[in-house]
């Protein structure tokens, strides 16, 4: 009794007896034919020589040409001389040596009798029926064949292309592409259970429903750049178990009006047709923007996308099984029937992670870098706060340069803290050269931003100064930083702050008795928020409690939260302006008394600075309390650096204000 034969699977070899050998075969006698059709030609020609056809004339004339085949192109035959001449001697023929030779055959209707006069053998030939199949049927017909199949290529191509303008572009997540999981995610912990819990429903949402709890329709990553959103995004698709749709808010959009409200059906159906599954658009503000009276193709596009959207998420039909997960950092603009529960049930803000959070994330970008002994990554997280979670990534990726660069076998503390120091204040500038006098301004007005916020009872403690020119404009810095994570700051904390960014300027005038433009950026820092103190908080005794500003988004960059729109009237904007100059000319005479009353110490801690180039928090105590030769900071070797044109643009180096609920 025989056994069954077993199925052969992909994975398995196939045996050799089994594989179509017929198709091969074919293709091998053809190709072989062919090459011995052109192995025959070329062995006749180069067998024999080419010569003119006034020399075939002449050897005839001679009786040379012993036969000769005429055929439709050329004449081909055998000449055997009866001397050699000089011209051919040089060739090595000799006398009596035969030689089949080859011409070009040229219109001579005297050519048939001039060989029977010598007596010369001749004949002539029809060509052979391979050639004449080959050149005059299979050659064109195959040339025809193969340009019919690139253009029917082409035309289904773009008979596809514009077929598939309606075709959803999202991508089917595998759970093992993405690398990422809940536990690469750190410093937004509530964040994470809200999606952990979402992940949970999909794969027992029986235990949910027993209670009557339904899935969510979808889920709103809200929060500035850099905090997460898409890393949590990809963290879910790694630990989710169904199907995860992945795309673009800006891949709906085309130049057709339509196009996105049908990629929009496309995409539902197909999620639709493998529910329960997740889809998750990012930058959701490119087609959920507020709807209204605008005009234009693009406007309609993205108006009809949101509607089909809007009514695929929660429309007359029930949508089962299908969670939309989507991240923006704009939610001022989206529509806000985009908002409401039953559309994005959940609204989840990622904000900047505070001391615990950052530290959890220096450990996990610190996996797969070898630290040194004295690394203190707790340490790291208290000097960086207001950095996002891709700051965080940012530094320890420098600091892993900054190692590289010095040979070093692994990351030290020194490593980390000057990588944190680059993102913040920018990379050295050590080609821009200063002159001695200009050496010693920028030394007397960092100097002047740290002395002031030294003797100043709510300013942030001074970290390091340096005179280092850094970034793009930057000459000098002051690097304050708060002593842990600020929610809250009362007025004396804002006009201590404005006080230490106009104290560089008030070093300058008291030291050298006229400022420079080395103040621009300060000045440009404490506008913003004297202004902010009368327009939005309330801090003004003329303005009262009128909220008279409006800021132009929750989650906008950091460089941008000084600009505010005015909101009042052209009266109440002139007493702005005038309470403004008020709270900066106070704080201005404040730094200037401080700055005076502290003579001693601003020209110690300067010329010590000239001499470091770079004093840390240490030094810059043991300078304040008369010790000069106290402090940890390196000396620099580097020479002093002179003016290259540029502008003297000084950075005092500060945290912007945090927001307030």
């Amino acid at each position: 009794m025989t056994e069954p034969q077993k199925p052969t699977s992909k994975d398995e070899p196939r045996d050799a007896s089994t594989t179509p050998i017929r198709p091969l075969l074919l293709w091998y006698l053809v190709m072989m034919l062919i090459m011995l059709w052109f192995w025959q030609d070329a062995f006749r020609q180069v067998a024999m020589r080419t010569i003119p056809y006034s020399e075939f004339k002449a050897r005839l004339a001679k009786g040379e040409v012993s036969d000769c085949t005429v055929e439709q192109d050329e004449i081909t035959g055998k000449i055997t001389p009866k001397t050699a001449p000089a011209a051919t001697k040089s060739e090595g023929a000799t006398a009596g040596e035969a030689f089949g030779f080859r011409t070009v055959r040229v219109e001579d209707p005297q050519l048939v009798a001039d060989l029977e006069k010598v007596g010369a053998a001749f004949s002539g030939v029809r060509p052979g029926l391979l050639s004449q199949l080959l050149w005059a049927w299979l050659l064109p017909i195959g040339m025809i064949a193969l340009l019919w199949w690139a253009m029917s290529r082409r035309l289904g191509t773009a008979g596809e292309s514009v077929l598939s303008f309606g075709r959803s572009r999202a991508r089917l997540i595998a759970e093992k592409s993405t690398g990422v999981t809940f536990d690469d995610v750190a410093g937004c912990d509530e964040a994470k259970a809200e999606l952990v819990e979402v992940v949970d429903f999909l794969r027992d949402s029986d235990r949910y429903r027993s209670l009557g709890a339904k899935i969510p329709r979808g889920v709103l990553l809200l929060g500035p750049p850099g905090t997460g959103k898409t890393l949590l995004a990809r963290a879910i698709a790694g630990e989710a178990r169904v199907p995860f749709f992945s795309l673009s808010g800006s891949e709906f959009v085309e130049m057709f009006v339509g196009v996105g409200a049908a990629r929009v059906r496309d995409l539902f159906q197909q999620a639709k047709a493998q529910a329960p599954c997740l889809v998750f658009i990012d930058e959701l503000d490119a087609i959920g923007g507020q709807r209204g009276i605008r005009l234009g193709t693009v406007s309609d596009e993205r108006e009809q996308t949101l509607n089909q959207l809007l009514v695929e998420m929660d429309g007359f039909e029930p949508n089962s099984g299908v969670i939309l997960l989507a991240a923006t950092n704009r939610p001022e603009v989206l529509d806000r029937a985009l908002l409401r529960p039953g559309r994005f049930d959940r609204q989840v803000v990622i904000d900047a992670p505070d001391l615990d959070g950052r530290e959890a994330i220096l450990k996990i970008h610190a996996r797969d870098k070898p630290l040194a002994a004295d690394v203190d990554l707790r340490r790291i997280a208290r000097s960086t706060p207001g950095f996002s979670g891709a700051d965080l990534a940012n530094a320890m990726n420098e600091a892993a340069l900054l190692a590289a660069r010095r040979y070093s076998p692994a990351i030290t503390q020194r490593d980390i803290e000057d990588a944190v120091e680059k993102v913040v204040a920018g990379p050295e500038r050590k080609s821009r050269r200063l002159g001695e006098k200009e050496r010693t301004q920028v030394a007397y007005h960092e100097v002047g931003h740290a002395l002031v916020a030294a003797h100043c009872e709510h300013a942030d403690p001074v970290r390091k100064i340096s005179i280092i020119p850094r970034g793009r404009a930057a000459l000098g810095y002051t690097l304050q930083l708060p002593a842990g994570d600020q929610f809250l700051l009362s007025r004396s904390d804002l006009v201590d702050r404005v006080r230490g960014l106009l104290g560089g300027r008030a070093a300058e005038e008291l030291v050298f008795g006229e400022a420079t433009t080395g103040a621009e950026n300060d000045l440009e820092h404490a506008t913003a928020l004297a202004r902010q103190m009368v327009g939005l908080y309330g801090m003004s005794q003329s303005i009262g409690l009128a909220h008279v500003g409006l800021k132009p988004g929750a989650f906008m960059p950091a460089a941008q939260e000084g600009a505010i729109q005015r909101d009042c009237s052209e009266q109440t904007a002139r007493e702005i302006d005038e309470e403004v100059k008020a709270i900066l000319a106070d704080a201005y005479d404040s730094a200037r008394q401080i700055l005076s009353s502290h003579r001693d110490q601003l020209d110690r801690v300067a010329r010590e600075l000239l001499r470091r180039e770079t004093l840390d928090d240490s030094a810059f105590r043991a300078l304040l309390e008369g010790h000069p030769s106290a402090g940890t900071t390196e000396d620099s070797t580097s020479p002093p650096v002179s003016s290259n044109g540029d502008s003297l643009a000084h950075s005092s180096v500060a945290l912007l204000i945090p927001e307030t609920s």
